[in-house]
C-alpha cells in the first residue's frame, strides 16, 4: 500500500534532500529510519518537492510504497493503528533535525510529485544589521544593502502568469522550464525581516532563490521594476541574476487536490507543459 509522509527538516547539515553515496541527505536518513521500522532494507521515497544543500523545509510531503503485511505488523501488540505506530517509532529512530509530523495511507492514485497542485516557498532576509536575530541565523539571509520591499513586490507581481521561466532555472536535459507563478510577494515582518513568498505549480531546480535574486537589484534601486519581467522574456540565464543562498529558503507547503482527484491531476502533471498548448 502507499504511505503519505508529511514532514520537516533543518536542512543546514543535509545536501540537500536526494540520496547520495557518501554525502547525509534527508531522504538517506528517513529511508534507513523506516527500513529501521519496517525491518526491511530502506525503502525508496517520492518526495513532492525537492530542495538542495542547505534548504529547509516545514511542509515536505513524501510517499512509499510498503508490504502489506509489514504495514499491518507495525502496531505489534499494541492497540495503536499502523499510522500511529509508524510515527512514535520514526520518531525514535530519525535525528533530531528531521520531524515526522503525520503518517497516513495515500488515497487511490496518489503520488506525493505529481498529485501536487502547487509548492509554497518563503525566503527571509535581512537588510538592517541590528535587526539580525542569531537565533534564527540558519534561516536568514543577511544583506548588506537597504531594500525597499515594495520596489521589489512590484517587480516580483509582473513575473507571474504563465511563462518559460528558463532564465531563472539550471537546465536539464528532456525537462520543461515551463510554469506557472501563482504568487510572488514581499513583506516585511514587525522584527524588521523581509520575508518573500513564492507560490507555483512547481519549481524547477534553483528557480525560488534565482527569483529572488532577480528582485533584489531592484529593492536595492540598481534596476527598475520591470528589468526582472525582461530577463524572464530573454529566455537565458543572466549573470546580472545572483542565485541566492540556500539557507534563507524554506518549502513551506505543498497543496494536494481531494482524495478523489489526486489521480487526475498525477495524469495531468505528467504531461510535458509547452506555452503552445494554453
Amino acid at each position: 500500500m502507499r504511505i503519505r509522509i508529511d514532514l520537516g527538516y533543518d536542512g543546514t547539515d543535509f545536501s540537500g534532500w536526494a540520496a547520495q553515496p557518501g554525502r547525509r541527505t534527508v531522504e538517506g536518513e528517513l529511508a534507513a529510519g523506516l527500513g529501521t521500522v519496517l525491518r526491511t532494507d530502506p525503502p525508496r521515497l517520492t518526495v513532492g518537492g525537492r530542495t538542495d544543500a542547505g534548504v529547509h523545509a516545514r511542509g515536505s510531503v513524501c510517499h512509499v510504497d510498503v508490504p502489506d503485511a509489514q504495514w499491518a505488523a507495525l502496531p505489534g501488540r499494541s492497540s495503536r493503528t499502523p499510522e500511529e505506530a509508524a510515527l512514535t517509532r520514526l520518531v525514535g529512530v530519525l535525528p533530531p533535525d528531521i520531524v515526522v509530523r503525520h503518517v497516513s495511507r495515500a488515497p487511490e492514485g496518489f503520488d506525493a510529485r505529481f498529485s501536487a497542485l502547487h509548492r509554497r516557498y518563503s525566503y527571509r532576509l535581512c537588510d538592517h544589521p541590528a535587526a539580525a536575530d542569531p537565533l534564527r541565523r540558519r534561516e536568514t539571509v543577511r544583506h548588506r544593502r537597504p531594500l525597499d520591499e515594495r520596489a521589489m513586490t512590484a517587480a516580483a507581481a509582473a513575473l507571474t502568469g504563465l511563462h518559460d521561466f528558463a532564465a531563472f532555472c539550471k537546465p536539464r536535459e528532456g525537462a520543461t522550464t515551463v510554469r506557472t507563478l501563482l504568487e510572488y510577494r514581499w513583506e516585511r515582518q514587525p522584527d524588521g525581516i523581509l520575508v518573500g513568498t513564492v507560490v507555483a505549480d512547481a519549481f524547477c531546480h534553483s528557480m525560488v532563490r534565482a527569483l529572488v535574486g532577480a528582485v533584489v537589484p531592484v529593492g536595492e534601486g540598481r534596476r527598475d521594476p520591470e528589468w526582472p519581467a525582461r530577463v524572464r522574456d530573454a529566455g537565458r540565464r543572466d549573470p546580472a541574476v545572483t542565485v541566492m543562498a540556500p539557507h534563507g529558503l524554506c518549502l513551506e507547503e505543498i497543496t494536494y487536490p481531494a482524495a478523489e482527484d489526486v489521480a487526475e491531476r498525477a495524469r495531468q502533471a505528467r504531461a510535458v507543459r509547452t506555452l503552445e498548448e494554453e
